[in-house]
């Protein structure tokens, strides 16, 4: 029941700050940069939180339920990044379309790496 506390409470954070960026990137006629930025920044974050925990054996499991699980997970988004990418092939925007996907998961798979190498060897 802790667990779940951790998780939830780190997910309505994260959840929070999701939809101020996004609110503030997202603008009509453009492609999401807001979901594309926190599924990103989360995988970044993510990355960075696993990594610093492997190296430094200094999360406990109750920290990474909150950070990796509640709040990354509450921070990045794959529900709103799939219908950003409907609706841009709805609109016909093909290209668009393409990139966001293409890109979002080829930069969010990177940044979790990079966050895996700067946890490892920067700190």
């Amino acid at each position: 029941m802790k667990a779940l506390l951790y998780v939830m409470l780190g997910g309505g954070l994260g959840s929070g700050l999701r939809f101020l960026v996004s609110k503030v990137l997202n603008t009509n006629g453009q492609l999401p940069w807001g979901t594309f930025a926190v599924n990103v920044l989360g995988s970044l974050l993510i990355g960075f939180l696993m990594g610093w925990a492997a190296k430094n054996n200094s999360l406990n499991s109750s920290q990474l339920l909150f950070l990796a699980t509640g709040f990354c997970g509450g921070f990045t988004t794959f529900s709103a990044f799939a219908i950003e990418g409907h609706a841009l092939f709805k609109a016909e925007d093909f290209w668009g379309m393409a990139i966001y996907i293409i890109g979002s998961l080829v930069v969010g798979v990177l940044a979790v790496f990079l966050g895996l190498w700067l946890a490892k060897t920067q700190l």
